[in-house]
């Protein structure tokens, strides 16, 4: 892989001290015994877990959700169990394996980073993540791969190469991720951030080879370097990686198991080894998902925030036929838990598990997570809604938030303007109850400016956002970049999950049951798709929506000069667009300037202050 090229960072990380820790247990105590008993009646799995010789529990772009999910609106209950508690499910789930003679491996696709109050809600001169970090440590998780959100800025990924790496001992992979670090001689070098691959022999004596390998990402920070999955292949390492034959491939990493890079390792891996058993565990698109590219090989992607936690299970035999692969998507809460462990409230809980629950509610009440903006008098979603409507939160957000906030102390606010983001930089709804920090940092973690082209006539700027959301444009962009801006997979991947939506078979969000509670109903293309989800329910509704909105336009004639207000990243993009509208005026990036000092992980506090109490 090349050196990285530009200076190098040097940093010195710390995290946050917190005083008072007395206190903070006190309360985390009482927390703890709220959890005993849900705050709602959940509906528990209607069948047991079939166990196979090989058995995988994996988790995928947790983000930070290490509390669960807390409100109480449909079907969040459903995800609300926390770090703690799915330790405790992941100690008696080691047993149950020991118990049955068989082999069970604990594995993370990536994507700790950018996500709640947990891992964002960090004082100012902390890293994002370093705290919360601690707690994923004392999981016994067996394989782990590096994300996406481990890649923006570099400092997170320093702390990952320093701090939390070394504890896996040798199993946190990225056979395509390298980082420049100083060398023993001061030299910068680059180096893979993990390991590039590992091999290892299974309690019951099972050879596993591993690598863990990332999407084809070009928005990684100076001093990480992502090498494409094709050249990856290429490499003498990994030609004498999978040279020898194991019993079985685990191949993990930040790629979602449809529509991408994974063919390409398969196919290396096959032109080898014809008939070994491979297991792929991928992730980033946020969905649960599982293809099978042959009859000895099973992919599968375990959603998102701690929403579910995959079981990958395998019933492999020594022969040339096609192998028993069976899968389940759990939902991620404490009754799943005691389902599937046979306990009960009493003897669920181990002392480790508590002491991480009560560990992550002293970070919060370190991290001031409850501070209260407002109180919310509904639920604004992403999705279940449609846009434009009173219950988008993709409405609320860019028609009332964001012109109130961004027009606070702003000598620019009397004139008109139109303000353009877009959608995916919203990552969750909003609830209704109290809006606090964490909901904040959990919707709008990026700390984002606006930026502003001044005195472009209402009659052209009305144009530039249908101009943005064109097919042709969006899907330009797609091809170029892999992903739309920022990461549009971090919410939803729309062409995706509408493909879902129409497989064969019940629809992917169709509500087939008025006796069945709200939340996921899988159609993945694994045999027996109508039975991967381990909780039968009523899908939520699910609307699509554009790739970018906009405030609504000023009620001005089509020759008054208006502002064009945007998103910083999107500053190039507005300007080609302006430019291939008219031609009276060649813009430039010299036209672009600061339109607020607030940022985009502010808007929604500021706007709940003034509208909410």
């Amino acid at each position: 892989m090349i050196l990285a090229t530009a200076t190098l960072l040097g940093l010195s990380l710390r995290g946050a001290a917190c005083a008072d820790n007395h206190l903070h247990t006190r309360h985390a105590h009482e927390y703890l015994e709220r959890r005993e008993y849900p705050q709602v009646p959940l509906t528990p799995p209607y069948r047991p877990l079939v166990w196979g010789d090989l058995n995988v529990i994996h988790t995928t772009d947790t983000h930070g959700w290490l509390l669960g999910h807390q409100k109480l609106s449909w079907a969040e209950p459903y995800y609300s169990g926390d770090l703690g508690e799915f330790f405790s499910f992941v100690t008696h789930m080691k047993q149950v394996a020991i118990d049955k003679d068989v082999d069970l491996l604990l594995i993370d696709s990536g994507d700790l980073h950018d996500g709640t109050g947990l891992s964002d809600g960090y004082p100012l001169g902390g890293v994002d993540a370093y705290e919360s970090n601690k707690f994923l440590e004392r999981l016994p998780y067996d394989l782990m791969t590096i994300g996406n959100h481990e890649l923006y800025i570099y400092a997170d990924t320093y702390d990952m190469y320093t701090n939390f790496v070394p504890h896996l001992a040798g199993r946190y992979l990225t056979s395509n991720v390298n980082i420049t670090v100083f060398n023993s001689d001061g030299e910068p070098e680059s180096v893979p951030v993990g390991s590039r691959y590992t091999k290892f022999t299974t309690r019951k004596g099972r050879r596993i080879t591993s690598l863990g390998v990332i999407f084809n990402f070009t928005q990684n920070d100076v001093n990480t370097t992502v090498q494409t999955v094709d050249n990856m292949v290429r490499e003498q390492w990994f030609i004498e990686a999978i040279a020898e034959e194991p019993d079985v491939f685990v191949l993990i990493g930040h790629m979602p198991v449809s529509n991408d890079s994974w063919p390409t390792v398969f196919n290396a891996v096959r032109a080898v080894h014809p008939l070994t058993p491979i297991l792929i565990l991928g992730g980033h698109t946020h969905i649960r998902d599982c293809r099978q590219y042959d009859g000895r090989s099973m992919a599968l992607e375990s959603g998102r925030y701690m929403e579910t936690i995959g079981a990958d299970l395998d019933a492999a035999k020594d022969n040339q036929d096609n192998i028993t692969f069976t899968r389940r998507y759990l939902d991620q809460n404490r009754v799943t838990y005691e389902y599937h462990t046979q306990t009960s409230n009493q003897t669920f809980d181990t002392d480790d598990g508590r002491s991480i629950s009560y560990g992550l509610e002293a970070l919060a009440a370190c991290f001031n997570l409850s501070y209260l903006y407002g109180t919310a008098h509904q639920d604004y979603t992403m999705n279940q809604n449609p846009y434009p409507s009173n219950g988008s939160l993709l409405s609320l957000f860019i028609e009332d938030a964001v012109p109130y906030a961004l027009a606070i102390n702003n000598t620019r606010d009397s004139i008109p303007n139109i303000i353009i983001i877009n959608s995916w930089a919203i990552r969750f709804d909003l609830f209704k109850g109290s809006f606090t920090k964490n909901d904040q940092l959990t919707i709008m973690q990026y700390k984002d400016s606006f930026l502003y082209i001044a005195n472009v006539t209402s009659g052209i700027a009305n144009q530039v956002l249908p101009a943005m959301n064109k097919p042709t444009a969006t899907k330009r962009k797609r091809d170029e970049t892999g992903i739309l801006s920022r990461e549009i997979n971090d919410t939803r991947d729309s062409d995706l999950l509408e493909e879902i939506d129409h497989r064969p078979g019940v629809s992917g969000r169709e509500a087939t049951s008025g006796n069945w509670t709200f939340g996921y109903v899988t159609r993945d293309s694994c045999p027996d798709a109508d039975k991967a989800d381990d909780t039968l329910h009523t899908a939520l509704p699910y609307y699509t929506a554009p790739y970018y909105i906009g405030s609504n336009p000023p009620n001005v004639t089509a020759d008054t000069p208006i502002d064009v207000v945007f998103l910083n990243y999107l500053g190039k993009e507005i300007i080609d667009i302006l430019n291939s509208l008219q031609k009276d005026k060649n813009y430039t990036m010299n036209d672009v300037s600061s339109y607020s000092p607030t940022l985009t992980d502010e808007i929604l506090g500021l706007y709940a202050l003034a509208m909410w109490n």
